[in-house]
């Protein structure tokens, strides 16, 4: 029986293309300096290139496989998305190439210039032919295709060089691929950072590759493959080793269909049923752009702007502060007297490391456990967690081996866990371990003692730089007993743990959720929610939502990314508000937060209101019980609420509009940023003004 539609939910895929459209809205701020505006054109393509690998490939596989039973939130089949997501994208990638274009022009008095073949110097013009012929012509694998040369494997996101070739009036069509192992683009000689694009010059240069033949109709192009690889199908009963079976599955997401074709210039319509013969692909399928196909070496050339320019084209530097609540000395002796958080990037991650650190050396403590989904290349975390296991800790880690693109990291990480005496499990057939978690255990008085750690965001590194996030160290020995039962449960694979203070899924998180909005249910009017995610697919918990803003519920959703509830729908929604930031930080914490004054439940943890979230992975969420960092969680929350720089709110159509202004200009972030560096108690909410917008939204309700 087909699920009955409402009237207050969007298609997810849909979502998220809103939710990549103001990632590009950023790149046309003018008020983003001009390199980071360039950064985001770039984290726009890396966005779009996961979401048609992962949730395009998706639809792929449904598709092919049932193609009549519809999305709940929207009522359309899988190929019905897949056409109004092309039809979407289409008109992004005009917006992306207009965008591309003018900041790339407005570079060009800075010194930072992109050029194609055509508009170098003589003198360059001969640099370049000298570096092909001498760095790059020796690497090359070029191929014809015709009746005696198959058509070969075009990897996915990689670029390939092609062309029409003529000899003895026969044509026949060349592929050079762009070698991975080179840079993207060839620096010129001078001062200042001017480029050429690696395909570019290739492309130039292809009369040297194929010496023999007429080279007519060049250009270049690049497939973006389907990468829903889901190891749960694989038959894990015929093999001891997880690891293996990750690595095999890597090997297959090199092979998988392909989902999208992208071009520099036009195909004629021979080439391009040509192409759609080849990769069973549809012309809807195939995108032309102007715009890089590979745009991550933006981020090198912003490191080589030079002192004098920063100020005009780079964000003003920022480090992670100093702790307000940490003080010189042993963290974990502090954590012993009280709980402390930390909140990312605006305060560092050394007090968690130290920590750890600490912890490796101390006598007293007997296990390390935690939870790892994402890690840094270069990690300090590894190497204390090695250092405590060679000194006689118990270490386990539960590293979750399918966390998407960061799979070989993982297995890499793990193997090098296992070598320094660690002991290493994995995620549970069918369930992701997203959960971040960790669990020091000591001996005191003849007593065991616990000190747990729950975050909102890996233990990487290198992202608590770039990502909001929140981490709580505490003492309180009833967290910790729960969390010892955590561990005791996920190293024996079960999955229905009770526990008094986490909320964990699949057992328990959606169910406490759902029963702390029906608490605020009850209040009626004088119900308050105010909740903190990337996402929101999750049917029960969005229905949950509608029938608290019908019972007159207060709701802030906080939803960075997808969102299937739509605001401001008549007798359903109306007492609902979800909004947006994207700015210079990726904003990343989940915190859900219930009623207000003495009688306030919070939480936090690493799970969003998706329905993969709650029934399909292992989440972690923790209460809040110290009044202090419950006070710096509502500042944190109410900043967020006041911003009226950054801050995008949803409509009831799903689209966007920037919050309106009021009297006092708010970015959240940046505002985050000054206290971190003054290090000064948080500023009175009262005077950002928050209280009166609330009650002017609401009342426009």
């Amino acid at each position: 029986m087909a699920k009955q539609i409402v009237n207050y939910t969007q298609n997810r895929e849909l979502s998220w293309l809103r939710f990549d459209k103001r990632v590009l809205e950023e790149a046309q701020d003018e008020t983003v300096p001009l390199v980071e505006r360039m950064k985001f054109v770039a984290i726009f393509t890396s966005n779009l290139d996961e979401f048609f690998m992962i949730r395009v490939g998706s639809l792929y596989d449904m598709a092919s496989v049932d193609n009549k039973t519809v999305d709940s939130k929207s009522g359309m089949t899988a190929g019905e998305q897949l056409e109004a997501i092309y039809d979407a994208v289409r008109p992004l990638y005009k917006e992306r190439d207009r965008t591309y274009a003018e900041i790339k022009k407005q570079l060009n008095p800075y010194g930072i210039c992109g050029f194609d073949f055509k508009e170098l110097e003589s003198q360059e013009k001969k640099y370049v032919k000298k570096y092909f012929r001498d760095q790059i012509l020796p690497i090359l694998s070029p191929q014809i295709v015709d009746t005696n040369h198959p058509f070969p494997h075009l990897l996915s996101k990689e670029i390939y060089v092609i062309a029409n070739l003529r000899l003895n009036n026969k044509s026949m069509l060349g592929i050079v691929p762009v070698p991975q192992f080179v840079s993207d683009i060839l620096y010129l000689p001078g001062q200042d950072i001017r480029y050429i694009r690696m395909e570019k010059v290739i492309m130039e240069y292809l009369e040297l590759v194929f010496e023999q033949y007429e080279v007519s109709d060049k250009n270049y192009i690049c497939v973006t493959r389907n990468a829903d690889i889901s190891p749960d199908d694989e038959a894990f009963e015929y093999s001891d080793d997880f690891r293996f079976i990750m690595k095999e599955t890597l090997n297959k997401r090199r092979k998988m269909a392909v989902v999208r074709l992208e071009s520099a210039s036009p195909f004629s319509k021979e080439t391009e049923e040509y192409f759609c013969e080849k990769f069973k692909i549809k012309p809807n399928c195939i995108f032309r752009t102007k715009v890089p196909m590979k745009l991550d070496y933006m981020f090198a050339i912003a490191d080589k702007v030079p002192p004098s320019m920063k100020r005009s084209l780079i964000y003003p530097a920022f480090s992670p502060q100093p702790s307000s609540m940490v003080s010189d000395g042993s963290v974990m002796a502090q954590v012993k007297r009280k709980d402390i958080i930390l909140s990312y990037p605006y305060e560092s991650m050394d007090p968690f490391l130290q920590l750890i650190k600490e912890a490796s050396v101390d006598p007293n403590v007997m296990t390390i456990k935690i939870t790892i989904y994402r890690l840094a290349k270069k990690t300090r975390l590894v190497e204390y967690l090695c250092a405590a296991a060679e000194n006689g800790k118990e270490v386990t880690a539960l590293i979750e081996l399918r966390a998407r693109f960061d799979e070989q990291n993982n297995i890499d990480w793990s193997e090098r866990m296992e070598e320094a005496g660690c002991r290493v499990i994995y995620g549970f057939e069918g369930y992701k371990v997203h959960s971040k978690l960790c669990l020091i255990t000591y001996r005191s008085r003849n007593e065991i003692q616990y000190i747990t750690q729950v975050g909102t965001g890996n233990y990487n590194e290198k992202t608590a730089t770039m990502y909001t996030d929140l981490s709580l160290m505490t003492a309180n020995q009833s967290i910790g007993a729960d969390a010892a039962a955590f561990f005791k449960n996920m190293s024996i694979s079960n999955l229905n743990g009770v526990y008094k203070n986490l909320i964990v899924s699949p057992s328990s998180l959606k169910q406490k959720v759902l029963a702390l909005l029906d608490e605020e249910i009850e209040k009626g009017p004088e119900g308050r929610v105010i909740m903190k995610m990337n996402s929101v697919t999750d049917m029960d918990f969005i229905q949950k939502v509608a029938e608290a803003s019908k019972a007159g519920v207060r709701v802030e959703l906080l939803v960075r990314g997808i969102c299937c509830i739509l605001p401001g729908i008549l007798r359903e929604t109306e007492n609902l508000r979800v909004s947006s930031i994207v700015g210079r930080f990726l904003e990343h914490p989940r915190i859900f937060c219930f009623g207000t004054g003495e009688k306030q439940k919070i939480y936090i943890g690493s799970a969003d209101m998706m329905t993969r979230n709650t029934e399909k992975r292992v989440e972690v969420a923790c209460p809040i019980y110290d009044p202090e960092i419950k006070s710096r969680i509502n500042h944190y929350l109410h900043v967020i609420l006041a911003d009226n720089v950054k801050t995008r709110v949803m409509q009831s159509d799903g689209t966007y509009e920037k919050c309106l202004g009021t009297d006092h200009r708010i970015d959240a972030q940046e505002t985050f940023m000054v206290e971190a560096m003054r290090a000064k108690k948080p500023v009175i909410v009262e005077k950002l003004g928050f209280w009166k917008r609330v009650k002017r939204f609401f009342k426009r309700r």
